[in-house]
């Protein structure tokens, strides 16, 4: 490095992406991801190099002395090699709030995820379940027995590249449908696609119908040289609002068929595995040498088949930082980025292209040809040479985005909540033993988790009825009465499942289901249930808000709710949530949770808009006395919480579930029976609480 002059000053230009030079005037600007220098842009930088004038973010006068006093390495090696180090954790959480690549939690939890009990990844994953899932799988539904067989969808479009080849866009949309596919462990031989067009109005010009054709041309070609055949699809032609238009649109869906024991989730399972990159061949007109593709795919799935992939994950449009981000955060493992990986790599959308994590001893066993890129650490931080990011950044870029949009939380308060166990000396048994009880489910419209709730107590052992309410006709309500009122008096069990009665309107979830037993006949053979046969009643969901409305909880009777009983209400942050939570049993007063641990901590699907517990001081406190507090929400180490990613619904005392005052009539919100074998398999935690065999178990 020369030696800094004596005298004089350095004038250092700074040429930054989306900055401004001089005046205001945007010199530089972004279209479709490349970077426009014309020579207006360089005779703007030595206009300003030759006045020597000083623009914020642009230029900077330096004198001699102030370089000499700060002994500055002035070599072009160090500045940019400081200058890239600087870059990289900027480009790294700028990738990570880009709106292709931010979480969607908010938006994603509207909607019912673990229905049917057949959902085998839920869309967030891991211990912290913030590891999204690229493969939507789930188990063939079938009425009854067991299946293995699960279906996997994907699907891949980008707009940025379809913009600017409609024929690769439709390329890499297949490829990445696919890819996606492989990392989740299917077949890729065995997909069949499905595509949606969507293009600008075409009309009479020749040039806009250039767009659709070179898309179809590029589907094509894909389709033949991976003999993957499109099945299905719609197209439109209409995408015009005056002079704007829609962005060439072939979006790919790939479905594929598979056995649930193939599946291979994305979240990083140990720190010292190692991670790996598989590349796909490209030609000189960067098309995929379609032959190479599928064999890769092929021998990944073979190594899969082999248990040596921890977990994979398909490259997007974040490139690898994206990939290795979101493998990260679900259990909030760090990553060690080998040097060797340049920048250029670390950010390119290397579609087709999948990212695995093996463990050592695998990973020259694979069979494919693959390249290192990084370890796995506990350290919750991702490191390039220099360049640290930790686990808290990277999620808040993540999160943050379209937080305002689709709020994950609303503010509730943070209060410390202190509540100990309940250990019951004695426990309600059954005085008229049954070797099958029998269950009642009633079914009415918008109820949508009878099925679930059969097959959970069919195979505790019991036998299930279950008859739909009707209400088309007056006629039809009068028979629904009587043939409600005789399954009652043939059962021991009353099970409300979950669902949307009446669409949950108006004034309220479960309203219409409480008006229905409020019915003088049913509700006296619901009392004799209870009361003269020492049966036990059931709610979930839908099913808990109506034995709120009814009084069954938590005054164990049928009677009308006062101004100051508890009540269940809408969610704190005001919409439907559906996730997984982790729920504690802080009772063993009730005979439905005979087999479950007092203190321990399970992993339930909830589903609902209308599930925050709300009752005075008073109420809550006597609950707490009385061990009428089934379950409360816990944070990961089991601590009562009003921390609405756990508290999902901003319930009071963290309370998810109540029972009557002999704990023989339980209501909770969680989703009890949406388990089972390959259900939830990305999710962390013990998922049976054992309440239908307690409940089963208790006539025995």
């Amino acid at each position: 490095m020369p030696a800094p002059r004596k005298s004089g000053a350095f004038l250092v230009l700074f040429w930054r992406a989306k900055e401004y030079i001089s005046g205001g005037e945007e010199f530089y600007k972004k279209e479709t991801n490349n970077n426009v220098l014309s020579q207006e842009h360089i005779d703007a930088i030595m206009q300003l190099f030759d006045s020597k004038e000083e623009k914020e973010y642009v230029s900077q006068n330096v004198d001699n002395e102030k370089i000499a006093e700060g002994n500055y390495d002035l070599s072009v090696s160090s500045y940019v090699e400081k200058k890239d180090t600087r870059d990289l954790k900027r480009a790294w959480l700028d990738t990570l709030r880009d709106l292709n690549v931010c979480s969607q939690k908010g938006l994603v939890e509207m909607f019912d995820s673990s229905i049917g009990a057949s959902t085998v990844t839920m869309p967030y994953g891991g211990k912290t379940q913030h590891t999204p899932i690229q493969t939507m799988i789930a188990k063939l539904p079938v009425m009854k027995g067991k299946t293995d067989t699960i279906t996997m969808m994907s699907y891949g479009f980008d707009p940025y590249l379809s913009s600017w080849s409609p024929y690769h866009g439709s390329v890499y949309a297949v490829v990445t449908s696919a890819a996606k596919i492989a990392a989740a462990g299917g077949d890729v031989s065995k997909i069949r696609l499905t595509f949606q067009e969507y293009f600008k109005r075409l009309g009479t010009d020749p040039y806009r119908w250039g767009q659709p054709l070179a898309a179809l041309l590029g589907a094509y070609d894909v389709q033949v040289g991976l003999g993957l055949p499109s099945i299905g699809g719609k197209d439109s032609m209409s995408g015009t609002f005056n002079d704007i238009d829609v962005p060439p649109t072939l979006v790919s869906f790939a479905v594929d068929v598979a056995s649930y024991m193939d599946v291979v989730t994305p979240e990083l399972k140990k720190a010292g595995n190692v991670l790996v990159k598989l590349d796909i061949e490209k030609d000189e007109n960067d098309i995929p040498v379609y032959r190479n593709v599928l064999a890769m795919y092929d021998l990944l799935h073979q190594a899969i088949l082999a248990d040596k992939v921890e977990s994979a994950y398909a490259v997007g449009f974040g490139g690898m930082i994206e990939a290795v981000s979101k493998m990260a955060f679900g259990n909030k493992l760090g990553v060690d980025i080998d040097t060797c990986i340049t920048k250029r790599e670390l950010v390119s959308k290397d579609y087709g292209s999948i990212i695995l994590e093996v463990k050592p001893e695998n990973v020259n066993t694979l069979g494919i040809p693959v390249k290192k890129i990084g370890t796995v650490n506990d350290s919750a931080a991702f490191t390039y040479g220099d360049v640290t990011v930790t686990m808290d950044e990277a999620l808040a870029a993540w999160t943050k985005t379209l937080e305002k949009v689709f709020p994950t939380e609303s503010g509730v308060e943070q209060k410390k909540i202190e509540t100990g166990l309940f250990d019951a000396k004695t426990v309600y048994t059954a005085k008229n033993k049954v070797a099958k009880p029998k269950v009642f489910i009633p079914v009415f419209p918008g109820t949508n988790c009878e099925y679930d709730s059969a097959k959970a107590f069919e195979r505790a052992g019991a036998e299930v009825e279950t008859i739909v309410f009707r209400n088309m006709t007056a006629q039809g309500i009068r028979d629904s009465v009587d043939a409600f009122t005789k399954a009652i008096s043939q059962s021991q069990i009353i099970m409300f499942p979950g669902g949307f009665s009446a669409g949950d309107e108006p004034d309220g979830s479960g309203k219409f289901i409480a008006t229905a037993f409020r019915n003088a006949k049913i509700a006296d053979e619901v009392m004799k249930l209870l009361q003269q046969r020492d049966g036990l009643a059931l709610g979930i969901c839908n099913g808990f808000q109506a034995l709120i409305k009814l009084g069954l909880v938590p005054y164990g009777e049928i009677r009308p709710q006062t101004d100051d009983s508890p009540t269940l209400t809408i969610n704190s942050i005001g919409r439907h949530q559906s996730k997984m939570v982790y729920t504690k049993v802080v009772t063993n007063k009730s005979p439905w949770l005979k087999e479950a641990e007092l203190g321990g901590v399970y992993t339930i699907p909830i589903s609902h808009g209308e599930g925050r517990f709300v009752a005075s001081k008073e109420w809550c406190e006597k609950l707490f006395a009385n061990g009428q507090v089934a379950t409360q929400y816990v944070d990961m180490n089991g601590n009562p919480t009003m921390d609405e990613y756990y508290n999902v619904n901003g319930s009071y005392y963290a309370i998810e579930g109540i029972t009557s005052p002999d704990g023989r009539v339980l209501g909770k919100m969680g989703h009890s029976e949406r388990t089972g074998r390959a259900v939830a398999v990305n999710i962390y935690g013990d998922q049976n609480q054992k309440i239908f065999e307690s409940g089963v178990d208790y006539f025995k």
